[in-house]
């Protein structure tokens, strides 16, 4: 029987769309419920919308239409986005569910009959945007200490749960249990800031509107945000209502993902709840940190967001999930820039891994047709290869269980990388030019693939249809997709036929390098005007343009370009990108192994977004193109005079 696994995110409130932060929140669990499902677990993956409230009464009323109304239309564009972001759910949850509502007054009333909740009267200063009460000395400049927006004194008739009744039951509970809020920091504010200064009784129910779930034996009140709200993660399991009895398969939670901002609900109010039900609390509670602008935190209200659609609509979906769980150290803040996005797409995206599998498939289709042949040789320069590919599902799995999910990916890059380095270490298309060196061929373009092999199933849960589009490529038997086979060397098998498909992650050009490249330009032209241009230069003039002799190890089709190609040329011990308009005339096949004449001394440019450094030879007429080649076996790095 497989081990269960139940992970939450919050319960979005749907006043609006939703930014990039709650994409950051969701794909994150996303990564860790495909995970566990990858490692064999039985998942149970919750996500859903938090509905009731005077908030969305008032806008409802706003539109013109029924809170229903209202709160459905934008459930639907929520439900798109996670369509959109690959999200994986089993199941979604809506307050205005009726199975929910359902329990909502159920458990209120038992609350009510256990003595736990009482009503009287609430005067103090309400927020409605958070929905929350404040007392006159927790206002920061007389407005909402979360928020910072205005507040309003109101007095109302209320029910109020005896919070304090359990507060040094909870103590005791964080204390003896130190991963139950985490990270660490959170749990030291927690206790510090909230548990042993006191707890005060908290207000449950509300009368000045009625868009709630009602009290049923108090008919003039509904149930407040908080037991409504905070009780989805059980109610989604089937307690007390008609839902699939998953309690006892799935209960306690294994972890609520949440941002930091409502870590208080979730370490305090919920696991008071559940020891007033008489239920276990949750294993754990993980406040992580918030993508921050600028100008500070990104907020729906303030409407200063960043719209995860229209990025996922420019980079890609895999690429936006990539960064935001790259990018960000899981519990800490982290500034959202365009610019980094773009630097980890064209670096860890398209340099690093997709030229690991165009580079791969591209010579295992040029040497072996796209079959590797199974009589291979093994060498000593193998062995660092192979021992990384051994422990990296490890390491990662290790990451995985403490919720570092950047960790995690930083660990499946350095295999990358390794493995781009193993390339120029072995000289495939040297290996490729000597028919004896044909098994050190075969070997070396196996290593390559086992490595991306093991690096398409590391990065599922993150990236899954990179996954899936890398494990087409190679042609990656299904057997050989488990996590278990990822730790396998030599899964990968024989016979499997390659196929090279498009680029995985084109380049991007960078926002600021594009401004500067625009503003160049127009300098370059300013200065051409009113200039005659003199044709002859002096031997000195000449002696400045450094020419070397570059042999082409990769090369393939600038994907926004049909007349150019990207080569990497090795000149020595360095190597460089450079791009050249003579697709028409050369394939990208064709141009591996060439020995071509470079200008290394050009000023780097970019063309159609793509860094080029350097500039190939060529003689051209009006009808053909031929290279600058070397006739003899010369050493790249040669100068050329």
């Amino acid at each position: 029987m497989k081990p269960s696994y139940y992970i939450t995110t919050p319960i979005y409130y749907p006043s609006g769309k939703l930014h990039i932060g709650h994409t950051y929140t969701t794909v994150a669990a996303d990564a860790m419920a495909r995970y566990k499902k990858k490692t064999g677990y039985d998942v149970f993956f919750l996500t859903g919308t938090d509905e009731h409230g005077q908030k969305i009464e008032e806008k409802a009323k706003e539109e013109g239409v029924t809170p229903k109304e209202y709160v459905d239309e934008i459930v639907k564009g929520i439900k798109s986005l996670w369509e959109l972001m690959d999200i994986d759910y089993d199941h979604f949850i809506r307050t205005t569910d009726p199975y929910h509502e359902e329990s909502v007054r159920k458990i209120f009333k038992k609350l009510y009959d256990k003595g736990d909740i009482y009503k009287s009267h609430y005067e103090g200063w309400y927020c409605t945007p958070c929905e929350a009460f404040w007392t006159e000395t927790q206002l920061e400049d007389e407005k909402c200490p979360d928020c910072g927006r205005e507040v309003k004194q109101e007095r109302e008739e209320a029910y109020f749960f005896k919070m304090s009744k359990y507060a040094d039951r909870l103590i005791e509970h964080i204390e003896q249990n130190p991963h139950f809020i985490q990270p660490e920091s959170r749990k030291n504010e927690m206790i510090n800031n909230f548990l042993k200064p006191g707890l005060q009784d908290l207000c449950v129910s509300r009368t000045t509107f009625d868009w709630g779930v009602p009290v049923d034996f108090d008919p003039g009140h509904v149930v407040y945000v908080w037991i409504d709200a905070l009780s989805n993660y059980i109610t989604a399991l089937g307690y007390l209502n008609d839902r699939p009895q998953l309690m006892e398969k799935f209960w306690p939670a294994d972890v609520h993902l949440i941002g930091k901002d409502i870590l208080r609900f979730h370490t305090i109010y919920w696991p008071i709840m559940l020891m007033a039900l008489d239920l276990p609390l949750p294993k754990q509670v993980f406040g992580h940190g918030w993508i921050l602008l600028k100008g500070g935190k990104m907020s729906k209200s303030k409407g200063n967001v960043i719209d995860p659609v229209e990025l996922s609509q420019k980079y890609g979906v895999d690429s936006l999930r990539y960064f935001v769980l790259r990018e960000m150290s899981f519990g800490a803040d982290g500034v959202y820039n365009e610019d980094a996005l773009v630097s980890r797409i064209n670096s860890d995206l398209a340099n690093d891994l997709g030229n690991l599998l165009s580079r791969t498939v591209a010579m295992v289709e040029k040497y072996f047709g796209g079959i590797i042949p199974s009589e291979k040789q093994v060498a000593d320069i193998d062995q660092s290869l192979l021992e990384m590919i051994s422990r990296t599902p490890k390491d990662v799995a290790s990451h995985m269980e403490k919720m570092e999910l950047s960790n995690a990916l930083a660990i499946i890059w350095k295999l990358v990388s390794r493995a781009n380095k193993y390339i120029d270490e072995t000289t495939p298309w040297i290996l490729g030019k000597d028919s004896e060196m044909k098994e050190r061929l075969a070997g070396v373009m196996f290593n390559l693939a086992e490595t991306l092999r093991v690096v398409s199933v590391l990065i599922e849960p993150f990236m899954p249809t990179t996954a899936k589009k890398m494990q087409a490529q190679i042609n990656i038997p299904e057997e050989a997709l488990t996590w278990e086979s990822a730790s396998e060397y030599g899964a990968y098998g024989f016979g499997e036929k390659m196929s090279k498909g498009d680029n995985l992650f084109p380049r991007v050009e960078a926002i600021e390098e594009k401004k500067e490249e625009t503003k160049s330009q127009i300098k370059k032209s300013e200065q051409k005007k009113g200039k005659k241009e003199d044709d002859t230069i002096s031997i000195d003039d000449f002696a400045k343009v450094k020419l070397k002799v570059a042999e082409v190890i990769q090369c393939d089709k600038h994907p926004d370009a049909d007349r150019l190609l990207v080569l990497q040329v090795k000149i020595g011990e360095e190597r460089r990108q450079i791009v050249s308009g003579i697709a028409q005339f050369y394939s990208a096949e064709d141009m591996i192994g060439k020995r071509v004449v470079v200008i290394t001394n050009l000023k780097k440019t970019k063309i159609r977004g793509i860094e080029s450094q350097g500039m190939i030879l060529a003689a051209a007429d009006k009808k053909d193109l031929n290279l600058i080649t070397v006739d003899r076996d010369i050493s790249d790095g040669t100068e050329v005079r």
